[in-house]
């Protein structure tokens, strides 16, 4: 049995979950979110608390049973608190700004790079160096927050580059250090 699949998951008073057929519904007060689940998973509902069964022992599963749980996990979790993650600039002129819906992205190019926003998120700038990226769906906050950190992703030998708030960068020796 999958140490993860088998914990139970308590769902707070103000989420709402249904599972119609192969579709789980997950609904809060950031908003709603749907997961389809495999036919060989089962997910049951009693007095507020979701349990995540298997059908059988085949490998596919097993590997599905505690993803399953997880993901919902991370839906019940985004509807309630929501997730963010916030990526900082490193770089002598380098910023980003809000244009609309589009990301600015001022990092050495010879022109701006500009980002559409996907549907569901809210990306912010509080600081010319600092991109706050929020959102219900974990999956699509961490995706645009790579998404952006590849752009222009953070140098070993000065550091400039946009990185995750708190990363850190193993720098090398430059070429007069390193005999």
């Amino acid at each position: 049995m999958s140490r993860v699949g088998k914990q139970i998951l308590e769902l707070p008073k103000d989420v709402k979950v249904k599972v119609e057929g192969d579709l789980c519904l997950v609904e809060g007060k950031g908003g709603k979110l749907d997961l389809n689940i495999p036919a060989n998973i089962k997910v049951e509902i009693k007095d507020s608390i979701l349990t995540v069964t298997r059908d059988n022992d085949l490998k596919l599963s097993r590997s599905l049973h505690g993803t399953i749980r997880v993901l919902i996990g991370n839906m019940v979790k985004g509807v309630t608190e929501g997730y963010k993650k916030e990526l900082e600039i490193i770089g002598v002129g380098y910023k980003a700004q809000m244009k609309g819906n589009k990301l600015a992205l001022n990092v050495g190019f010879s022109h701006p790079v500009e980002r559409d926003v996907p549907e569901g998120l809210k990306v912010s700038t509080p600081a010319a160096t600092r991109i706050l990226i929020e959102g219900i769906d974990k999956q699509k906050v961490g995706e645009f927050a790579a998404k952006i950190r590849k752009i222009y992703p953070p140098e070993p030998y000065k550091g400039k580059g946009i990185r995750y708030l708190g990363e850190e960068v193993r720098k090398k020796l430059g070429k007069a250090l390193a005999k």
